[in-house]
This record gives structure tokens, C-alpha cells and sequence, in this order.
């Protein structure tokens, strides 16, 4: 077996679920995937002394999930006072109406169509409830309306499916963008090494304790796949189907799929800066 420590962002073992760091607490949902991973990450961010609490992502339509992030809050002395999405994906999202109603708070994201209440997310905006300090940090790239959030009292940043507790997460290509996940990778490895993130909060699998290697593992992982992408185009593999069965022949076939997003959004970007022709 692999020692975690020897791993990208060395993701911490154990239990998933639970306190995460002084402020920051996970709640499972019960959504396991290929895609989710052991299910979405919810989390409940809050000041240790403070009785208002802020939940993010609080996951799937899933009544049982949604009532326990609830009784969760509640047996650590908090009441649910904001909800934040950091994307529109159904595992992250769909339960965000259902939740507001449940603790008649506001939901704020980057997407007008998912906010329930008068204000959105916006790159710079800092959320201060019940004294917690949360920067908002644009991350488009998985999709257009992905955000991170910089908690700098834990040295931590809650990165939704930008950065994954395990494995590599997909650029959902059209509403996804290459160009625009490696500028927001950048964008993250910018809060390792100026604002000392050490911790990665991720929407699905473990935290992990090296934020800077996560980041950095991530765009090699994709200068890599660029690569073997050119290739497989130069070699005749034309058709985004071609070039996944070339170059994902390892993959599990279920996830094809999201590696064909993946690569339509590789093949897009590689023809907009002239490496391949249209």
C-alpha cells in the first residue's frame, strides 16, 4: 500500500468526514461515484466561538444529508446563517434550495440563476459571518462559475472540484475551459506561496496537507495530457473518441466520458494557440 505522505498533496488518511481543521468540518453525503468520488464534500466553516456558522456546498437534493449538516451545526452550538455554492453541478448544488429552506438562510454564488437571496459572489468579496474571514477566489476552468474560498485563519482554501482530494477533476468542456483551469491553478499555487495555504479543503476525497504539491501536481498532470493529446492528433487520431481511446486507454471505460470533456476542451485550446490544425 501507498503511504499517503508519498502521494500528490498528501492526502490525509482516515475518515472523511468530520473537523477538518480549527474551523472547518465535513459532512459526507451519501453520493459515491466514480465522479463524486466517496461522495460531495459539505462543509460547515465556522469561527470556534462563534454561534453562526457558514455552510458550503451543502450537496445533492437528499433530505437525510441536508438534516444532518443541520444537527451537525446544531450539536456544535452554531446556527446556519449563509450558504455558498462554489459551482452549479447537481452533486454540489441541488439540495441548496431545499437546505435554505431548512435553515432560512440566503444562498450566495457566481451563477445568478443558483442564489436564493439579494447577493452573489464576486472575485474579492470577503464573507465575515460571526467573525469568520472568507475570501472569495475565482477558479473558472471545471466550469465558468467555479470559485474557491481562502480561509487564511487554517492556512486553507476550499476548492470544489477544482483541486480533488484524490485522483484529477475534469474541464467540462464547452461551459469549461483549459485555458482558463490553468490560469486558476496558477491563481491557487499564487495562495501557497504568498498567503501561505498549506491545506486543501477539496468538494470530493480526503484534505490535503500539501497544498503547493497538489497544485503543482496538477499542472503537470496536465502539461502531460496536453502533450499525449498533440501526439495522438499528429499520429491521426482526429475525433475527441479517437484520441480518448488513444490516450486514456488506461482509464476505467466509465469515466471516458468525462475524459472526452476533458479532451474537447484540450483540442480547443491547442487550436487556438496554433499547436494543431482545426
Amino acid at each position: 500500500m501507498t503511504d499517503a505522505s508519498a502521494l500528490p498533496g498528501q492526502p490525509r488518511g482516515g475518515v472523511i468526514a468530520g473537523p477538518a481543521s480549527a474551523r472547518a468540518h465535513c459532512v459526507l453525503a451519501p453520493n459515491p461515484s466514480p465522479m463524486t468520488l466517496d461522495g460531495t464534500n459539505t462543509w460547515i466553516v465556522a469561527e470556534p466561538d462563534s454561534d453562526l456558522a457558514v455552510v458550503i456546498d451543502p450537496g445533492p437534493l437528499d433530505e437525510g444529508h441536508l438534516r444532518a449538516v443541520v444537527d451537525t451545526a446544531e450539536r456544535a452550538g452554531k446556527r446556519i446563517a449563509l450558504t455558498l455554492l462554489t459551482h452549479g453541478h447537481p452533486d454540489h448544488s441541488d439540495g441548496a434550495a431545499r437546505f435554505a429552506e431548512l435553515t432560512r438562510s440566503a444562498v450566495r454564488a457566481l451563477d445568478p440563476a443558483l442564489r436564493l437571496g439579494d447577493e452573489g459572489l464576486e472575485a474579492g468579496d470577503v464573507i465575515t459571518t460571526g467573525g469568520l474571514e472568507l475570501r472569495v477566489v475565482p477558479t473558472p476552468g471545471h466550469t465558468a462559475d467555479s470559485l474557491s474560498f481562502h480561509l487564511p485563519a487554517d492556512r486553507a482554501v476550499l476548492t470544489g472540484d477544482t483541486i480533488l482530494g484524490r485522483g484529477t477533476t475534469v474541464v467540462a468542456h464547452p461551459d469549461g475551459r483549459l485555458g482558463d483551469y490553468l490560469d486558476s491553478l496558477r491563481r491557487l499555487r499564487s495562495l501557497t506561496v504568498d498567503d501561505g495555504v498549506t491545506t486543501v479543503l477539496p468538494g470530493h476525497g480526503p484534505v490535503l496537507n500539501d497544498a503547493q504539491g497538489a497544485v503543482e501536481f496538477y499542472l503537470a498532470h496536465r502539461a502531460h495530457r496536453l502533450a499525449q493529446v498533440e501526439t495522438a492528433v499528429e499520429a491521426g487520431h482526429r475525433s475527441p473518441a479517437e484520441v480518448v481511446a488513444h490516450v486514456y486507454a488506461d482509464v476505467d471505460r466509465s469515466l471516458w466520458p468525462a475524459a472526452e470533456l476533458s479532451v474537447r476542451a484540450q483540442l480547443e485550446y491547442l487550436g487556438e494557440h496554433g499547436l494543431i490544425e482545426g
